[in-house]
This record gives C-alpha cells, sequence and structure tokens, in this order.
C-alpha cells in the first residue's frame, strides 16, 4: 500500500477551516473559458494516453485522451489535441491499453474502524477456526503487555449456527479478556475471562436491542448479538487517539490502492469497542493528512431520542473542515438477517420450515422514526438508513414519504444501504420518493453462510427477493454503491464482478477454501457493467454531494482518477475481478502506484 510520486509537486497540506469539496478559483495568470468562467492552463501536468476512457456520462468507454492541470481536468479528446498540452514537465502515463476510469467513491464505510482492526487482531484473512485461533494466539504472543485482547473479523459461515464459542477462545488464551467482533459488526465472540471481568453470567438477562447466545444451563455461550456486545465492550479499553488516527491513515493508504478517493463514513460517533470517530477525522483534516474527500454520518443514538438533534446540528457546523463534511445522518432501523434481527413482514421461520414469532427488531419505533425523519430532513440533513429486512426498508420509506409531505421536495439526497429483502410493493417508492438505493453488491451472491444462515429461515419465496439490483434500476431507482467495509471487502472492482454476476470471485476472501463455483444468484437482478461502474462513480458522488465537481471524467472537474490495468469491458463479464488498480489520483497527484506486486485485498 505504499504511495509513490513521480513528481515533486504536493497538495497543499495546510490546514483550512473552509470546506475543500467545492471548486476553487485558478490562477489569475491564465486565460479565462468564456463557457464555464474558469481559468484555463496552455499546458497540462499529466496526460493519459494509450487507453479507453470510462467518462461516466455514457454506457461504455471511449476512444479519448484526458490532459490534468491544476488539479483539474483540463482536456479530454483525441490523442493529438491532448499531446498539444504537453511540454517538457507533463507527466505522460501511458494506459497501456488499460482503462481510465473516475475515482471510486464508497458510500457505506468504516474505515477508521477497519484501520484500528488491520493494526489490531485482525482476523479478516482466515476463514477457518483453525486459522481465527493462530491469529489470536500469534497476536496475544506478540504483545505480552496488553490486558484485553481487541480485534476482528471473523465470518459467521465458518462456525455452526455462525456462533462461536467462549471454550474455542480459553484453549488458546484463558488469562486474559478477548472481545472480537465480527465481520458484520454485529455480534462479538468473548472467552471465558472476559463475560468474568464483565459480570455476564446465566443470570444477566438479554437486553432489549440484542441477544446472548447460551449453553443449555443459560451460561454465555461465548457469542454476543448487537446491543449484547456492549455487556462486554464497555470494560474494553478504547483505541487512543493516536491509535485510531493511525487507523484512519492505515485505512486511506488501502482504500487508495484500491482506486478509492472519496467515501461516506457510515458511523460518525462513539460505538462499542470503539472511541468516537468524529475527532479522528477533524485531527487529519485539519493537519491535512486526509486526503480523501469524506462525507460523515453522524450516528443516531437509539438510546436517546428527538432531543439529540441540536446536537447532531452542533456537530455538523463543528464538523466541516478541511476534506470532512458530517454533514449525514446515520439511523440503524434494523439488524441482519443472520442473526434474526433483520426486521421483516413476516416471522422468520424455524430449521423445520415453521414459522416463529421473531420478526427481528426495529431498533427505532416507527412513530418516533417519523417523527425523527421529518424533523432532521426539515434541518437539512442527509439520512443515511441501515434497512436489510423488508419491514424495515418499508418503515423507512414510510418515513420519507411523511417527510416529503411535510416538508416538500429537497436537495437531501437520502439513501436506504444494504436492501437485503425489498418487498415488491415498494420498490417504485424509491425513485417516488428520491431516496436512493446504497448497495452493497458483494454480498449478492450464493455462499455457504446462505444456505446455512439466510435461506432456510426466510424460506425459498422471500429468498427469491434478495438484493434486487436489477429491479430498483428498472423502476428508475439511482444507484450508489459501497463496500461496509469491514464487514466485507473494500475492493469495489470484486462488488462491480458481484452486481454483473451475482456470484463471488473465486479469490474474494470470503469465498470458502477450495473454491466452488455456485450458479448465479437470481441472475435477472444483475446489473450491467456500466452500470455497476456508475454506481461505484457517479451514483456515490452525487449521494455525497460531490456530483459536481467528481464522479465522471469531464474538464473543469477535479482530476480524481484511477488507472486500470485492462478495460474489463473487452474481457468477458467473470473476469471482472481480475482487474487491478496500477494508479490513483487525487486532484491530479498520484496517491497509489502499484508496484510491480498487484494491489489485492
Amino acid at each position: 500500500m505504499a504511495t509513490n510520486s513521480q513528481r515533486t509537486h504536493q497538495r497543499s497540506s495546510q490546514p483550512t477551516n473552509q470546506p475543500t469539496n467545492q471548486p476553487t478559483d485558478q490562477p489569475t495568470d491564465q486565460p479565462v473559458d468564456q463557457r464555464s468562467g474558469r481559468r484555463t492552463p496552455q499546458r497540462a501536468d499529466t496526460v493519459f494516453v494509450g487507453g479507453k476512457v470510462f467518462t461516466g456520462t455514457g454506457p461504455a468507454p471511449i476512444e479519448a485522451a484526458v490532459a490534468v492541470a491544476d488539479g483539474r481536468i483540463l482536456a479530454v479528446a483525441d490523442a493529438a489535441t491532448v499531446r498539444s498540452l504537453v511540454d517538457a514537465d507533463t507527466e505522460v502515463v501511458d494506459l497501456a491499453g488499460g482503462l481510465l476510469v473516475p475515482g471510486f467513491q464508497d458510500a457505506h464505510v468504516h474505515p477508521a474502524v477497519a484501520g484500528v482492526q488491520m493494526l489490531g487482531c485482525d482476523l479478516s484473512e482466515g476463514h477457518s477456526i483453525e486459522e481465527y485461533l493462530a491469529v489470536v494466539a500469534a497476536y496475544a504472543e506478540a504483545h505480552p503487555g496488553t490486558g484485553w485482547i481487541r480485534g476482528g473479523g471473523w465470518s459467521m459461515d465458518v462456525f455452526p449456527g455462525g456462533t462461536p464459542t467462549r471454550s474455542m477462545l480459553d484453549a488458546v488464551l484463558r488469562d486474559r479478556p478477548v472481545l472480537l467482533t465480527n465481520r458484520d459488526g454485529h455480534g462479538a465472540w468473548v472467552n471465558t475471562r472476559a463475560l468474568q471481568l464483565a459480570g455476564v453470567d446465566a443470570t444477566t438477562t438479554d437486553p432489549v436491542d440484542g441477544r446472548i447466545e447460551r449453553e443449555a444451563d443459560g451460561t454465555p455461550a461465548g457469542t454476543l448479538q448487537e446491543g449484547a456486545v456492549e455487556l462486554v465492550a464497555r470494560h474494553v479499553p478504547l483505541a487512543t487517539p493516536d491509535e485510531a488516527h493511525a487507523g484512519l491513515l492505515a485505512a486511506q493508504e488501502h482504500l487508495f490502492s484500491l482506486g478509492v478517493t472519496s467515501w461516506q463514513d457510515a458511523m460518525i460517533g462513539a460505538f462499542p469497542g470503539n472511541p468516537d470517530n468524529y475527532d479522528v477525522y477533524l485531527r487529519a483534516a485539519r493537519e491535512g493528512s486526509l486526503r480523501a474527500r469524506v462525507v460523515g454520518a453522524l450516528w443516531w443514538d437509539r438510546e436517546r431520542g428527538l432531543e439529540q438533534i441540536p446536537d447532531l446540528e452542533e456537530r455538523r457546523r463543528t464538523g466541516r473542515v478541511g476534506r470532512f463534511d458530517a454533514t449525514s445522518v446515520k439511523i440503524m432501523q434494523d439488524g441482519i438477517a443472520e442473526n434474526f434481527t433483520a426486521g421483516l413482514l413476516e416471522p422468520y421461520l424455524d430449521a423445520c420450515g415453521c414459522a416463529t414469532g421473531n420478526s427481528g427488531l426495529s431498533f427505532i419505533d416507527p412513530q418516533v422514526l417519523t417523527e425523527a425523519v421529518s424533523r432532521l430532513d426539515r434541518a437539512g440533513f442527509q439520512l443515511h438508513f441501515h434497512a436489510l429486512g423488508d419491514r424495515a426498508v418499508r418503515e423507512v420509506l414510510d418515513a420519507l414519504a411523511e417527510a416529503r409531505e411535510a416538508n416538500g421536495a429537497n436537495d437531501n439526497r437520502h439513501h436506504l444501504a444494504h436492501l437485503q429483502l425489498v418487498h415488491p410493493d415498494d420498490v417504485e417508492r424509491f425513485a417516488e420518493l428520491g431516496a436512493a438505493a446504497n448497495i452493497q453488491a458483494l454480498w449478492a451472491a450464493h455462499e455457504p453462510q446462505m444456505d446455512e444462515l439466510t435461506i432456510p429461515f426466510l424460506g425459498p419465496e422471500r429468498a427469491a427477493l434478495q438484493y434486487p439490483f436489477g429491479d430498483l434500476q428498472r423502476a428508475g431507482t439511482r444507484l450508489v454503491a459501497g463496500s461496509d467495509w469491514s464487514v466485507s471487502s473494500p475492493n469495489p472492482l470484486w462488488g462491480i464482478h458481484v452486481a454483473v454476476n451475482r456470484s463471488v470471485p473465486d479469490e474474494a476472501p470470503d469465498s470458502p477454501e477450495p473454491f466452488e463455483p455456485m450458479p448465479p444468484f437470481f441472475p435477472e437482478q444483475a446489473l450491467t457493467l456500466a452500470q455497476a461502474l456508475t454506481a461505484y462513480t457517479a451514483g456515490s458522488a452525487w449521494v455525497n454531494h460531490l456530483d459536481e465537481v467528481t464522479g465522471t471524467v469531464e474538464v473543469g472537474k477535479y482530476a480524481d482518477l484511477v488507472v486500470l490495468d485492462r478495460d474489463p469491458f473487452a474481457h468477458p463479464p467473470l473476469e471482472i475481478a481480475d482487474t487491478r488498480v496500477l494508479r490513483t489520483y487525487i486532484d491530479g497527484e498520484p496517491v497509489f502506484t502499484a508496484s510491480d506486486r498487484p494491489a489485492s485485498d
């Protein structure tokens, strides 16, 4: 993930209290473009030739070259025109048959959390109980002075029923407490010592927003679901400010290596096991080490009510620094299907296929949700929802409809993330309400977790409604795309691969070993390559209110660009995931250059 630069000129790192996501005036010693009013340089700092360009304004790449000057796109034209802007100081980048695309923008990601995990006890590279335990043992040995062992990244489908046990961890670490969050962030794995220090035992009742998995006699088994994580997490020392800052910068470098130049952090605030990442971003923004353009989604505390809105408004006021804009609010309406907390219109089934009494959770009462959404919308906030089950999706859409009725239309650009189940009656409501579908495409594939933890408990009829990207696209919904990293890989090209093929790349970290190809997962919901790529570029730029300055390759926009090693449009769809990022640019400056070994997750 090293960053290389072939030119000495770098973007200024001086802090500023003004948002830098907007266009700035060009130097006054250059002629003015009469149409745009911008100063137009007569020479290029960098030109890209020898390949095609996916501009994001059409359905396919075009034959063109691109010139960049003063951090902006100067020309998108034929090679001869672009070469006329070259002088002795211009860097000429030969695409060598590759493809130039707009910088990817991740519309739902958790880099501050993922970075701390990367630097801690990180299980994300493993995919077996033995591998996980080996990582824990090695980390504990390498950090003998650490009290609590904290980390995460384990996958539910590795364990029977998706629930690891305390005895597994006790076998490798009995005398020191361990808390490891799972890959989706909705549960944690703890050992006996952690439960003892937290005072969690057979007499501890489940919180209203979570569940303690238990042994036959009621003793906690070692897996904590949703709000139950906090029973132990409140006893775990948080990452220090320096550790959290280092984690954010490590995550940024990793995202740059995958071509991600902007993102929306989907959880800005304090939550179990993590420090308040609001201050982490402000520090990086003020010092100029935050190079990406970032929108922060301020966390809606479901333990509080409408009285927190003034606090959110104050955070927004003070949270617009440098390249960080805390202008969104994140509301988590339900949980996830794998632990039966996603909110469903009809109950989950049991292992025998019979209806249970459980329809999942609504973390926020629908009446409170409706009032909160209307007031936040009126206050000018964008709303970023976690809505995974069909009932949660409907509750959110109903609340947005009430807000539209009360406040009228506006440009707040609300969006619903995850959308594992959307009732057919609700598909067309997205476009009607101007709500974007924030898709995590890497999940829309038939994996073991689907067969073991999801499909049997939904039943075949509901299972067929999962991840209806194609239906949403056909209904005129604006699609934006994110990864939910550290839940899953942040590699946009892998997400695009699944969106197009509805199957997992054979090299993806969540793939079983050895890889066994599965049939496409409801292929009628597949997107075209152009649709998926647009969701990850222009779509996410729109939801981040950056579409006027990024998201497409057009003259005058910031030169946030990515060089791919091939044109995936010219290769079979099943080879999309083989595409590699060679270079990533922000404001025309390289922030990542691949070494001889291509970047991978």
